[in-house]
């Protein structure tokens, strides 16, 4: 029975000793293998390892993808015109030297960022002091990040690791220095504004007073083509008048009397006091009025 036993712890001591041996080495890992505290070898190829057991030996697993590091803080940089902006970026890097990276940042990768980031800053600022506002806003944004990239390429390696790409965020300016752009802002959109308002009032009135002009001509070319047809239509009217009076007198004197009864007695309450025997009435009774003309034959 206790030789059993011992078989039996025998085979246990044995599996965790052969466990503590093996060890699986991802693709997305480096593998770095440490003997007494020393770094004994870096294993970039996955699979399935062996080492010795600790304390021989002890292993400490490093990523190897691409990592993201933001900018921790915004501060204030000054463009060559002493414009305050505030720049956002962000890096991607990776690790590319195992032993560098170890021994700079402890196989830590908080640390290796927290010691790249004011590289990273003092690079930015250097790059921004050199150019103006407009140039880092617009015209030479893509040139900034391509020259902060090469700035990182040499101070990187110091680190064991690759910047792999460069980024700006965001560019603002500092907050005293937007509210006084925002106002300045508005006071030229409202000068453009009142602008357009007063050429447009000035073409408003140009306008009414153009149409005024020529509704005046055209009521008064209007008014005189009325009048010339009206005048015309008067004379061919006269000319008729005359000629059928001419041809029988009588007549015209009875139709003036009638057109002097009809202006007398427009309405039923007019009231005139005349002698009916007078000569308004003869044409009425049907006697010729005195004066009449005998028609010329």
């Amino acid at each position: 029975m206790n030789r059993f036993t011992s078989l039996i712890a025998g085979v246990l001591v044995a599996l965790l000793v052969a466990s503590s041996m093996l060890f699986i080495v991802d693709q997305r890992q480096f593998a770095v293998i440490y003997a007494l505290g020393e770094i004994k070898e870096v294993i970039t190829e996955p699979g399935l390892k062996i080492k010795l057991p600790p304390p021989l030996q002890n292993v400490v697993m490093l990523d190897r993808r691409v990592q993201t590091l933001d900018s921790p803080e915004s501060r204030p940089i000054f463009t060559a015109e002493k414009k305050s902006l505030v720049i956002d970026w962000l890096i991607k890097w990776r690790i590319t030297e195992p032993r560098q990276f170890i021994r700079t940042s402890n196989a830590d990768i908080r640390n290796a960022e927290n010691r790249l980031a004011p590289v990273v800053q003092a690079a930015f600022n250097e790059e921004i002091t050199k150019r103006t506002v407009i140039a880092v806003l617009a015209s030479e944004r893509e040139k900034i990040m391509q020259d902060v990239r090469k700035r990182l390429a040499d101070e990187a390696k110091q680190f064991g690791i690759e910047i792999v790409d460069v980024r700006i965020k965001r560019v603002d300016f500092a907050a005293g220095i937007t509210e006084s752009v925002y106002r300045r802002m508005e006071s030229e959109r409202k000068r453009v504004a009142n602008e357009l308002r007063s050429t447009g009032a000035a073409e408003g009135e140009k306008i009414r007073a153009d149409a005024d002009r020529q509704s005046e001509v055209i009521v008064a070319e209007a008014f005189r083509d009325a009048q010339k047809v009206k005048g015309e239509g008067d004379a061919k009217a006269s000319a008729l008048y005359a000629e059928s009076f001419g041809r029988d007198p009588q007549f015209a004197q009875f139709y003036r009397s009638l057109e002097a009864y009809r202006a007398s007695f427009r309405n039923r309450s007019d009231v005139m006091v005349v002698d009916p025997s007078s000569d308004f009435f003869k044409a009425m009774r049907g006697a010729p009025t005195g004066g009449a003309a005998p028609a010329k034959k």
